[in-house]
């Protein structure tokens, strides 16, 4: 299954980004053998509309253009569920071994997710309460991808 993170905004070049790569990078060396690969991170600058709402309903319709039919999406928002990383992989493990060729993790702009495209979402994830910045998710989102990689795989890198 190909896996690709969707994100509004670009990052820039700093000690988050070498982190988020890091990440990325390990989870594209650990993934094929768990039949993940990682498909890149597809960036879009923020929508420039006047409203949120509009903001928001730009940034979905340059999203739905990276979704073929058959792709699951995850939208990571704050209203989402609150998984264990064994509970996210065994998701991503799922939306696999039920035919499911590609993924689409979404991380929103500043205005969150438009409603059509929440509605859309196979799964939305929160990764907690606290707001965090965008620099941020890209870290903790490569880092729970190569934590997937290594859970459905039994690395010892996750110990429960």
């Amino acid at each position: 299954m190909k896996i690709t993170v969707y994100a509004v905004g670009r990052m820039k070049t700093g000690p988050e980004k070498q982190l988020a790569d890091r990440y990325f990078e390990r989870f594209a060396k650990s993934g094929p053998a768990v039949g993940l690969e990682f498909a890149g991170i597809a960036e879009t600058a923020e929508g420039r509309a006047q409203s949120a709402s509009e903001r928001r309903r730009e940034e979905g319709q340059k999203l739905q253009t990276h979704l073929q039919p058959g792709t699951a999406l995850m939208l990571l928002d704050e209203r989402g569920k609150n998984l264990s990383s064994e509970e996210f992989a065994g998701r991503i493990g799922l939306w696999r071994d039920g035919g499911r060729k590609a993924l689409v993790i979404a991380i929103g702009g500043a205005d969150g997710h438009d409603q059509p495209l929440r509605d859309q979402a196979d799964l939305m994830v929160s990764f907690g309460a606290l707001t965090w910045p965008h620099q941020l998710v890209r870290v903790m989102l490569g880092e729970q991808l190569y934590r997937t990689a290594t859970i459905l795989s039994g690395h010892p890198y996750h110990r429960s």
